[in-house]
């Protein structure tokens, strides 16, 4: 049984219901015979990955949908060996080369050039082109994107690269110029409403639209988000209609609980108890800028409000040195330790 989002997520570009505009652009796109390398970028929950999916359906039709997954093994230069999930299809391939760290070179080198050189296989395909789509582009270290660009240069003619992240900050100039930028902005309340309705109508309840445009607002607007809050707040409290508080998920109520432990003592052993607390969140998948920035907020509403500037800019100093960085249990770490030491020197004085 799968979860709502996956369940109803939309198969085409026809069944998408926002950001008509960009539909229509992306369907004519797909039918014209110059199909360009794409960068598909916005914030989490916009609906890059489900705009790629619909544009590769335009393209080669049912075929695309028809998956396997394959696990690769590659081999660095210093002789190491890398394994990589690699979900395919016989005109697709979609991979996240920054799952292998620094080593995501070899993958672009390897993987894409092998695929490159290769001949559509399928002599009925609509397009004699292969398509790659990169999720995460923008972990990708500058050496694998400089590795990318030669390669989008020389092998044009059996290959197009779909890149899709959450930001092009990071994505190098010469990646950049020679792809269509594609932003993907987050719907509005009102379109989450909307397709949180569609769900409702097709699972039979009746969702409220105060409730909705609250889930919408709770969620930041992320659609995917949204929709996990629904099934959530659905499976609590089968009436919707008495429903005050929206669930929390679990990881957003932990960082809640951290927050509480690093107001209420300063000292090495709450350091090393939050230190642990927050290893699980990693452990568990919980990103770790998402974890920055949702401690940094629980904070700001808890402190006294003269600290609240001071952990928002040092909750900007160590988000970046956790993009720069390697070991992400080390800045988050020390953005504890320097809300702790502030909240010391205040209550000293």
């Amino acid at each position: 049984m799968s979860l709502w989002a996956d369940k109803y997520r939309p198969q085409g570009l026809d069944k998408l219901t926002y950001h008509n505009d960009l539909s229509a652009h992306l369907k004519k796109m797909a039918h014209s015979g110059d199909f360009p390398h794409m960068l598909f970028y916005g914030p989490s929950g916009a609906g890059k990955k489900t705009r790629i999916a619909a544009v590769l359906k335009e393209i080669y039709g049912a075929g695309v949908e028809r998956l396997k997954v394959d696990q690769r093994q590659f081999v660095t230069p210093s002789n190491r060996k890398l394994d990589l999930n690699i979900v395919s299809s016989n005109y697709h391939m979609e991979l996240n080369p920054s799952d292998v760290g620094i080593y995501d070179r070899a993958v672009v080198q390897d993987l894409i050039k092998e695929v490159a050189q290769t001949q559509q296989i399928d002599a009925n395909a609509k397009h004699r082109f292969k398509i790659i789509v990169i999720n995460e582009a923008d972990e990708l270290s500058r050496e694998a994107q400089a590795g990318l660009r030669r390669t989008m240069e020389k092998y044009m003619t059996n290959l197009r690269l779909i890149l899709c992240c959450n930001s092009t900050s990071k994505i190098i100039s010469p990646i950049r110029s020679r792809c269509l930028l594609v932003r993907v902005a987050r719907p509005t309340d009102e379109e989450i409403n909307d397709a949180l309705q569609n769900v409702a109508k097709k699972e039979n309840f009746t969702l409220p639209k105060e409730l909705a445009l609250k889930i919408a607002e709770e969620s930041d607007r992320n659609l995917r988000k949204a929709l996990l809050t629904l099934e959530a707040t659905k499976v609590q409290e089968p009436n919707l209609a008495q429903v005050q508080k929206i669930v929390k998920t679990d990881w957003e109520i932990e960082l809640g609980n951290i927050a509480d432990l690093i107001i209420a003592e300063q000292n090495p052993n709450r350091v090393f108890l939050v230190r642990t607390r927050m290893y699980e969140l990693l452990s568990r998948c919980i990103p770790a800028n998402l974890v920055m920035k949702g401690l940094a907020f629980e904070l700001v509403k808890k402190v006294d409000r003269r600290l609240r500037n001071g952990v928002i800019e040092n909750a900007a100093l160590y988000e970046h040195r956790l993009r720069t960085g390697t070991k992400d249990i080390f800045h988050l770490e020390a953005f504890v330790a320097k809300v702790m030491s502030m909240i010391k020197r205040l209550v000293i004085q």
